[in-house]
């Protein structure tokens, strides 16, 4: 495990390279160093938190076997290839067998996979996974949209690309007329 004063003189040493050894003591980049290391604890959340912890609390289903959507979730991820940010939202479903799980839960574990350096391709994948193994529904769904800061700011800079990935498990998968009207509700107007 690398320290946090390592961590550090890590970004001490890329501000050297970016601004040049002469400017890293300048009043602005001073404590920036401990500010970088400081957001990356939060940016990097994810890999403390555990997908089994976040879903183990359920409630009867009650009979609830419709599809149970949140939609238009925000997040911020960092490509894990340039280290750049890319933001979008997703759309998470699933259609319950006997279990729910609480909304916040499907926000919570978007931020688990979103918090880690990543490609949004597993991110998509990750959190479909983490459905079926802990609530075991007769189907999951997860749609991501992002824009890519490494697409937008470097190379081919294209500013309104947007990406778009897709996990359809059981029922979503198997039934078009499931995925049919999950993909319905998710182009309904918001609120």
């Amino acid at each position: 495990m690398v320290s946090e004063e390592a961590a550090h003189e890590a970004v001490k040493t890329l501000l050297g390279y970016i601004e040049g050894d002469a400017n890293v003591g300048r009043e602005g980049l001073m404590d920036t160093p401990k500010r970088v290391v400081d957001s990356w604890q939060e940016i990097f959340a994810g890999y403390t938190m555990d997908a089994t912890e976040l879903l183990q609390s359920t409630f009867n289903a009650e009979g609830y076997d419709g599809i149970v959507l949140l939609r238009n979730i925000e997040f911020t991820s960092t490509c894990e290839h340039h280290l750049q940010p890319f933001r979008g939202r997703a759309h998470i479903a699933y259609i319950p067998v006997s279990r729910i799980v609480g909304i916040s839960k499907l926000a919570r574990i978007l931020e688990l996979h979103a918090r880690r350096l990543q490609n949004q391709e597993r991110i998509t994948k990750g959190i479909a996974d983490d459905l079926e193994r802990e609530i075991q529904p007769l189907g999951a769904a997860v749609i991501l949209e992002a824009s890519h800061g490494c697409m937008q700011c470097r190379g081919v800079a294209k500013q309104q690309a947007v990406m778009t990935t897709s996990a359809m498990r059981g029922v979503f998968f198997e039934r078009p007329e499931a995925r049919q009207e999950l993909m319905q509700l998710i182009q309904q107007p918001s609120l």
